[in-house]
């Protein structure tokens, strides 16, 4: 066998290594797929799409998106954790992932993924009818004080879902057993506002942007949003501890997360590619224009941020006789 001299030996290693860090620096070199666990044409989707288009001028490749719809998110958020961690299966992932392994709908949670950015939060509001006698959050929590169990209702997702988890909060927060006001399911906030105007229910606790056009409208009134300052949208809307004093805060959230076990460097790469999409007009224009409320987490914050609302859906789920 002929034997490489040693500088022919250190030529090869040298074009080796070479190969190598060219191979890497050309990550991504394929198609990536972002993944959406809810439908076509909702408002994850619409985000998660313009995400996408955003970082595809950055990365230099396509970023597909696939619908993955099932199993109240199950289906799709499963899609993203059990993809292979290299960094071409990434996904959108919601507030739903804090939620879901608490009433035993599947194994996943927020560490199950290898997280990217936080980029989006739509607080919970707190809307009644505009001709009603409530003009404060005050006014509200008196009534529901006064009343027997069961006398007011509440309307805007399904059992468990985070519109009916922001309301056992809240009054869990002010000590008001969240019994009081039952829960009447719904297949989101439209359905539920729409039987908040006809009279079916006396409050609605979902984000300002999906109750905007009621409110431009005069038909519905928001009186405090959960979170620890006001909307941009609404920003006469004063916040739930000016209001009450309570510091609950929640909503609904998206971030980009990919596979557990994702390489640091291409957690990194994609966390900046992230970052050029939110920082950029186009995103903020696009959010502003649909009411989406924006917030920045990297992928540390973005870790802290989920295991912050894993630990407070634990507890309100468990509050409510939710959680198994």
């Amino acid at each position: 066998m002929t034997r490489l001299l040693p500088p022919l030996r250190a030529l090869f290693a040298l074009l080796a290594l070479s190969f190598c860090a060219s191979a890497f620096a050309q990550y991504p070199n394929r198609p990536l797929t972002l993944v959406v666990p809810w439908g076509a044409g909702g408002g994850t989707d619409a985000v998660a799409r313009f995400i996408a288009s955003l970082m595809e001028k950055d990365l230099g490749q396509p970023v597909n998106v696939v619908n993955r719809t099932g199993g109240s998110g199950v289906v799709g958020h499963s899609a993203i954790a059990t993809a292979a961690p290299d960094g071409y299966t990434i996904g959108m992932i919601t507030v739903e992932i804090t939620m879901m392994h608490h009433q035993k709908l599947t194994e996943l949670s927020p560490t199950s993924y290898t997280p990217i950015a936080l980029v989006n939060l739509d607080p919970a509001g707190f809307q009644v009818r505009a001709d009603s006698s409530y003009k404060t959050m005050a006014d509200v929590l008196a009534a529901i004080k006064a009343a027997p169990p069961g006398k007011f209702k509440a309307s805007g997702t399904g059992q468990g879902g985070i519109w009916h988890l922001a309301l056992a909060g809240m009054l869990s927060d002010l000590k008001i057993d969240p019994a009081s006001v039952p829960w009447v399911p719904s297949n989101g906030a439209a359905p539920g506002l729409q039987d908040l105007v006809a009279g079916g229910v006396e409050f609605v606790p979902c984000s300002l942007p999906e109750a905007r056009s009621l409110i431009d409208a005069g038909k519905v009134r928001s009186l405090a949003v959960m979170d620890s300052r006001r909307s941009a949208l609404f920003p006469d809307v004063p916040t739930l501890k000016e209001a009450t004093g309570s510091s609950w805060a929640t909503g609904a959230w998206r971030g980009i997360a990919a596979p557990k076990g994702l390489p640091a460097d291409v957690q990194a790469r994609l966390e900046a590619s992230v970052k050029k999409a939110y920082d950029s007009k186009d995103y903020k224009d696009f959010m502003a224009q649909r009411g989406f409320g924006v917030l920045w987490g990297n992928a540390q914050e973005f870790a802290a941020f989920m295991a912050k609302g894993d630990a407070d859906m634990k507890q309100v789920m468990t509050a409510v006789g939710i959680a198994k």
